[in-house]
């Protein structure tokens, strides 16, 4: 019963759109135009010539049908994405069995994409073609559908199927021009606060002496143990870092939430540059300071939710 109810459903609703091209509207215009002339005159060679064009149409459907029917489409998405900036997009196109000609692939609403082409597919080699994409504004988008169309074979109808793919997107605020930060001193650090001549750190090593008792065997330099016949120890020196919290007033709302979310993103990746560790205050969420690409990439990525429920 269940399958007889799915069958039905696929029926009413088969999830096909056709559009007539340009050349389709010249060719359905002639066909109109022969048809009149053979109703109007009887000649028996306009007759043959109207049914072959007819005939044509016929087949267009069925081979467009037959090449978007079995067809299994996912997304490979990008690690970052900045708004209102193009980034690429590539989707996987595959098929069973059988063959898929002139294939074009784009998302279906959400985010602006030219689409990408695919000349052809074969069954069971999957093909992976690439496109580009712009979402206008930062946050969580929820991409639900992809749009399959072909105009094989004879480009009269271009026949569109949509397929049920859903995936989030997470979109980072836009990239601009950042001021430094109220409070952040310019200058390079100077006197012991700025110095890397600290011992019992995990930079370059300052000296070798022998290992006290008690202390961790981590450090233990196995080279010149071996020469002495001590057991020798590696001091380190320690770098200091200059640490920034930036703050995000959780409480705005629309543009002027996402012109203070684009500001602190200029503002990490300035400071960060420059050799700070970059914490982040916004709403309900605290990120420690820290340096490195990745913590850059969360702190993108608390700021691309911010406002969407999920600052937590």
């Amino acid at each position: 019963m269940r399958g007889l109810l799915a069958r039905l459903r696929r029926a009413l609703n088969p999830g096909r759109i056709l559009r007539i091209t340009p050349v389709g509207r010249i060719y359905l215009v002639l066909t109109i135009g022969i048809g009149v002339g053979a109703l109007n005159t009887g000649n028996n060679l306009l007759y043959l010539v109207l049914g072959l064009l007819l005939g044509t149409i016929v087949v267009s459907g069925i081979l467009s049908e037959r090449v978007i029917w079995d067809l299994e489409v996912r997304r490979l998405m990008p690690d970052g994405v900045f708004a209102d900036e193009p980034f690429p997009l590539r989707y996987e196109v595959r098929r069973k069995r059988g063959q898929a000609f002139a294939l074009s692939i784009k998302e279906s609403g959400s985010i602006a994409s030219p689409g990408a082409w695919a000349p052809v597919v074969v069954g069971g080699q999957p093909v992976v073609v690439r496109t580009t994409a712009t979402a206008p504004r930062r946050g969580p988008w929820a991409l639900q559908a992809i749009e399959v169309a072909t105009s094989f074979p004879f480009g009269i109808f271009e026949k569109i199927r949509t397929l049920r793919v859903s995936d989030t997107l997470l979109v980072y605020p836009r990239r601009g021009f950042a001021c430094d930060p109220d409070g952040v001193d310019r200058t390079p650090p100077r006197g012991d606060s700025g110095s890397s001549r600290h011992r019992d750190g995990t930079a370059d090593l300052a000296d070798l002496r022998e290992l006290a008792v008690g202390e961790d065997a981590r450090r233990i330099h196995w080279g010149k143990t071996a020469t002495t016949g001590k057991l020798i120890g590696v001091e380190r020196e320690r770098e200091e870092r200059r640490q920034v919290t930036l703050s995000v007033d959780a409480g705005l709302s629309g543009e002027e939430l996402d012109r203070a979310c684009e500001d602190a993103a200029g503002q990490t990746a300035l400071l960060l540059a420059r050799g700070y560790d970059v914490g982040l205050d916004v709403g309900r969420r605290h990120l420690r300071p820290g340096h490195g690409a990745p913590h850059e990439r969360r702190i993108l990525s608390a700021l691309a939710l911010v406002g969407f429920g999920d600052e937590r």
